[in-house]
């Protein structure tokens, strides 16, 4: 049976997933320095797990990158409450929280109606 692989650099949701980390690494860029460790060390993390647990799952059967499509989901989920917490410190304004958090809502629905074609076409 031959796999099909995926050239990620092609996928929406790797190209959506890249922009929301780059959007997030801008904004830690002004972050206190006291947070450098933790809170924007943690945010870093979560937002370049999306692209890259995306391109690192691509190479991967189709059970297997669907697991990694797991894994930057959740990281998402994790992004979106530390968002939370960073408006609620003012580290980002309301304005930026609900712009980030439409674009990390429309990826996931994206990723999901991706994950559901993946398993159907398994």
């Amino acid at each position: 049976m031959k796999r099909k692989r995926h050239n990620y650099k092609n996928l929406k949701i790797w190209k959506l997933a890249l922009e929301i980390a780059m959007d997030v690494s801008d904004k830690l860029e002004k972050f206190p320095k006291l947070e450098r460790y933790s809170l924007t060390s943690q945010m870093s993390r979560c937002s370049v797990s999306l692209p890259s647990n995306v391109a690192e799952g691509s190479a991967r059967t189709a059970k297997m990158f669907n697991n990694y499509l797991d894994i930057a989901i959740g990281s998402s989920f994790e992004l979106q409450t530390q968002l939370i917490i960073a408006n609620h410190k003012k580290y980002i304004k309301e304005k930026e929280l609900e712009e980030l958090s439409l674009k990390i809502d429309e990826w996931q629905r994206m990723t999901f109606v991706f994950q559901n074609n993946l398993i159907g076409n398994r």
